[in-house]
Order: structure tokens, then sequence, then C-alpha cells
């Protein structure tokens, strides 16, 4: 099923895992004010949908997933106030309660790359690229470029795409751990939707309830994430979900959960 059609951000369901498209092929999807305002207002809708339990974000055409903010703009941008405080579409992704996939399809640059960044988990099209190109301009990332590659691909690498402005393939990115797997361009969608559907399957507020545990994970001192997790694993162990997972096993069967 397919939301009303829009220009910038396309929605498609296949069952409970949400498809959400940069749709701006002929400029390689650089985002646009109304893009990042529409792809913030369909996060949010999916957020409070117990109908979408998975997302899968991508990029229109063969060449890009997102060349970034489309520079032409960012001059409408009267004060360094108002550009400080434009929407946020990468905070969105990073504070989105569920998972969320990118099927990376060709250029990830800048706010692009930032933008899979920020999602949890990256497959990677063959034929994609990567690059923190914002200092060939006269100016750096601004949306969890740094912190985001520096837990990606360790310090050295982070300081090297970021120094450098250069591209990497998507073999170096696997190999370094920006993404999960690499495939041809021409299975990307079907396996990106594929693990949805297999994340979709599981727990729902077991999964949510996963993602806040491996933030902790990343930003609290050790001791604290591990007392962190047993308290979310409390939580879920208390649901209803929980227990047709146990009354399931018990019975040899399929659990079917409800997010309850």
């Amino acid at each position: 099923m397919t939301d009303t059609p829009s220009e910038t951000i396309g929605v498609e369901h296949r069952g409970a895992v949400a498809i959400l498209t940069m749709d701006r092929p002929t400029k390689l999807n650089a985002m646009t004010p109304a893009m990042a305002d529409r792809l913030v207002t369909v996060l949010q809708r999916f957020a409070i949908d117990d109908a979408v339990r998975c997302v899968v974000l991508t990029g229109a055409g063969e060449r890009a997933f997102c060349a970034g903010s489309d520079i032409r703009q960012l001059d409408e941008f009267h004060t360094p106030w108002a550009f400080r405080n434009r929407a946020d579409y990468c905070a969105t992704i990073r504070t989105f309660p569920k998972p969320i996939i990118a099927a990376i399809n060709g250029y990830a640059l800048g706010g692009g790359l930032e933008t899979a960044m920020a999602c949890d988990i990256r497959i990677a099209a063959t034929t994609a690229s990567f690059a923190a190109p914002e200092i060939k301009l006269g100016w750096i990332g601004g949306g969890g470029m740094a912190a985001g590659l520096s837990h990606a691909v360790g310090p050295s690498n982070a300081a090297l795409m970021i120094l450098t402005g250069d591209s990497i393939d998507a073999a170096t990115a696997e190999r370094w751990g920006l993404v999960s797997s690499v495939v041809p361009p021409g299975e990307l969608l079907d396996a990106a939707v594929a693990m949805a559907t297999t994340i979709a399957a599981r727990a729902p507020i077991a999964a949510e309830t996963a993602k806040l545990n491996l933030k902790a994970a990343w930003t609290m001192p050790l001791n604290d994430a591990i007392a962190y997790e047993k308290d979310l694993q409390t939580i879920c162990f208390t649901t209803e979900d929980a227990s047709e997972g146990r009354a399931a096993f018990k019975e040899k069967r399929a659990p079917v959960f409800r997010r309850r």
C-alpha cells in the first residue's frame, strides 16, 4: 500500500514494514527544508502507529541514497539562529523508537551519511559510496557526523574521512563496520525489506526496548549500562508479549505478539 504521493518523501507499506524513499533523484535526493519537514512529520506519525513495526529508509533512483542538504537552499536561512534551529531530521531518526534500516543505494554524502548513520542498521549496494565532504566547502557536518563515524569506523578512520572529505566505497565501508552487508543494487531493497520483516515479527516492545538498551551501551558508564539493562529486561519480562513468548515456547508454536 502506498500513501498519498509526495514529490519529496515517498511512503509505502508492506505489512508491518514502512518504506520511506527520499524522492528527488535528479538532485541526488539532496534534502530540502520541505523534505526534512516531511520526513520528520512521517516518522512522528509512525512512532505512534502500532501497525508500523519497522521502517526502511532509502533513496529514489540508482545514483544516490542522499547527497546531503541542498546547498543551493542553504542561503535561505537568513540568520545563523535559523540555520541552527532548522528541522533536524537526523535527530528525529536517532530518537525514533522503532527499528529503522538504511538501504543505501548510491551516494551517501554529508547529511546523507549522517542520515544513514542515524539508522539502526545499514545495508549498502555495491555501487554505494560514503563521504563527509563538508570540509571541501568550508564547514563541517552538524548532524552527528563526528560522533557517528567515530563509533562506526573508529577515530582514525573517522578523522581520515572528515579531514580529507574524500569518499570510501561500499567494500571499505563494510570492512570498517560502517555497513552490515553489501549486496548487488537490484537486491538491495528486497534484502532490507526481508530484514525489516524479520524484525517486525519479533516482540515490538522488546525491539523498542532493545534500541534503548543499545543506545545506553554507547552513552552510559559500563556499570550503569548493565544496571539499566536489567531494569529494561524486567520491564519487558512483565509484558503480555513476554508471557505469550513463553507460552508459545512451551506449546511449540509461533508466538503472536500484540505490543502489550
